[in-house]
């Protein structure tokens, strides 16, 4: 009878003609690397297909298909930068996401400071009812909306947007907040109280840097729904707060729909979005590891 011999690692060697230990876990690594890199691309297609268009004219667009562009131009981009229909829809859009960004963190921290730390009569029941108004879809207040901002003359403001925007995202903000809140101990509070804090110098100085992971990712929720949402944004607006949302859903002419235009307009929409994951991407990671994300 013969003996295996034991590789380095101290694993006896597989017989010949079958796999060994090693061999199946690098068949593993293998399929999971091929798995993601399938995800991947998968993923960027779209992005790398939209990039592509909007580097081609029209004409290139609509004579078949390519997976490059023949002639790049950068014509589309300098067409957005250069036409005020355009940028001003850009400026706009983060004219009023900026806005409602800052008042539902402004309202929804003392709120969520309220949940964590007090207990009252019909808390639970309150906390429910904020949550159920971001259940709600935005088309059931397209019309309350429109016809009071029509009435006190917030029409086609960036505020009006900002403001209906903040029916949905407090509740989220409240919601994300307090998980965060109520895993910071009460003793902090105690100690913060015995050293002679007020509460407006503890809350500013000492709790809200302990959440400060908290408050990106919130951050990064309020304005990515606001930026995406279109519906409020597009019915709220007509010229002067117009969003670039509504800009590209009216690019059809009487030469037909503008590919490349849209295309670019696309991209450039990525672009904030991209950037304020980027930034928060370290307390994204916090917000799924310790709060309610």
């Amino acid at each position: 009878m013969s003996v295996q011999s034991p590789t380095a690692d101290g694993l006896p060697a597989a017989p010949a003609g079958t796999a060994g230990p090693r061999d199946r876990a690098r068949a593993r690594v293998s399929a999971r690397g091929i798995a993601l890199v399938l995800y991947i691309v998968f993923l960027m297609l779209p992005i790398y297909w939209m990039v592509n268009m909007s580097l081609k004219t029209n004409a290139e667009i609509l004579s078949g298909l390519t997976l490059y562009p023949r002639n790049p131009t950068l014509q589309n981009y300098v067409t957005i930068f250069t036409d005020p229909s355009w940028y001003s829809g850009y400026l706009n859009s983060i004219h009023y996401v900026a806005l409602n960004t800052v008042i539902s963190l402004v309202v929804a921290l003392p709120a969520a400071y309220a949940f964590s730390r007090y207990r009252f009569l019909g808390d639970r029941h309150m906390f429910f009812w904020l949550l159920t108004n971001r259940m709600a879809p935005p088309a059931v207040f397209l019309l309350p909306f429109f016809q009071l901002y029509s009435t006190i003359g917030l029409f086609d403001t960036h505020i009006a947007v900002a403001l209906a925007h903040c029916l949905f995202n407090v509740p989220l903000a409240v919601w994300i907040l307090e998980g965060f809140m109520s895993g910071v101990p009460r003793e902090i509070d105690e100690t913060a109280a015995m050293d002679g804090y007020g509460f407006p110098r503890f809350f500013l100085t000492v709790f809200l840097p302990l959440i400060r992971s908290g408050i990106g990712v919130t951050a990064f929720f309020c304005f990515m729904f606001s930026w995406v949402e279109l519906l409020l944004a597009r019915t709220l607006t007509s010229v002067n707060a117009k969003p670039i949302a509504a800009t590209m859903t009216r690019t059809v002419s009487a030469a037909g729909m503008d590919w490349g235009l849209l295309a670019a307009a696309g991209v450039l929409t990525i672009v904030p979005g991209a950037l304020v994951i980027w930034f928060v991407r370290n307390y994204i990671a916090k917000g799924f590891a310790l709060g309610r994300v």
